[in-house]
């Protein structure tokens, strides 16, 4: 899916000032800045345009926001390095690091996420093992608390079917609708969503475990002063810019390496989610992470 770029340009120019202080200014050229919008690419033109016209004052570059739909069109722009700077959920920020981003911040929220697999509060099925035979919505590959988390909580049960969801929003519209039994996405997004769908009321079948938060990366291909003078800036940003931009400046960002190590464990599961019916597991192999 072609993503909308939302170009957001606002072109300095230098000379009044270079005159004024008798001192070159350096320019630091354009940044793309890439954010998972999940459809909502106005709403993050508006709580981003702070902190781009903040970035833009005192880099001097030409700053491009790319809000994309999902994960999918995300991992495919941090693989290829489309992208100078990384707004990143934490599955995005794991993958955004082997195609060697470095993170800078964390992002806002909760430090300790999980992902659920969500049933409607009606539904007979008590555990997980209830879902065998049954069809189930995943979000994208690149979702941690979507996509790689489920299929490990979901590892040894054969489903009908699993549907592949654009947005967390369409997950628990899937389960409304009664079109899937289950569907799975993060705990928070659920808590965000949850009130869109009532009276329907669902409850949470299973929670797994924590995983880090989300983080700000740069891409490696950013020189070494430039990196120094965008993370000084977005340090110094005053808390209401930092806030609106959703990142936590002066704070180190979370470690990925066992996230990493997770989804590498966990991707062989997906070999079968495209069949009907599909078997979430590998034919003679035990579960891949104990």
């Amino acid at each position: 899916m072609t993503s909308r770029r939302l170009f957001l340009t606002q072109v300095i120019l230098l000379l009044a000032g270079c005159k004024q202080f008798g001192s070159k200014t350096e320019q630091l050229g354009r940044l793309i800045i890439g954010v998972v919008a999940y459809g909502e690419g106005v709403r993050s033109v508006e709580q981003y345009q702070n902190f781009i016209n903040y970035l833009q004052s005192r880099t001097k570059a030409i700053i491009e926001l790319e809000p994309v739909y999902n994960e999918v069109k995300a991992v495919q722009q941090v693989q290829n390095r489309a992208w100078s700077l990384v707004f990143a959920p934490p599955g995005l920020a794991a993958i955004a690091t082997q195609a060697q981003y470095s993170p800078l911040f964390p992002l806002q929220g909760i430090n300790n996420r999980r992902s659920v697999l969500v049933v409607l509060k009606a539904s007979n099925i008590k555990k997980l093992t209830d879902l065998n035979g049954k069809t189930v919505a995943l979000g994208q590959p690149g979702s941690v608390t979507g996509y790689y988390l489920p299929l490990y909580n979901l590892y040894g049960i054969t489903l009908a079917q699993v549907q592949i969801a654009p947005t967390p929003r369409t997950i628990l519209e899937l389960i409304a609708k009664g079109k899937v039994a289950a569907g799975a996405l993060s705990k928070d997004e659920f808590d965000r969503y949850r009130s869109e769908f009532l009276p329907t009321q669902m409850r949470i079948l299973h929670a797994s475990q924590s995983i880090p938060s989300g983080a700000v990366l740069i891409s490696r291909d950013i020189e070494r002063n430039q990196l120094n003078l965008i993370q000084q800036a977005m340090n110094q940003a005053v808390p209401e810019i930092a806030q609106q931009a959703g990142y936590i400046p002066n704070a180190q960002p979370p470690s990925y390496k066992d996230l990493v190590a997770f989804i590498a464990k966990v991707k062989p599961i997906e070999a079968h989610i495209h069949e009907q019916p599909a078997p979430l597991y590998q034919i003679g192999e035990e579960k891949p992470l104990q």
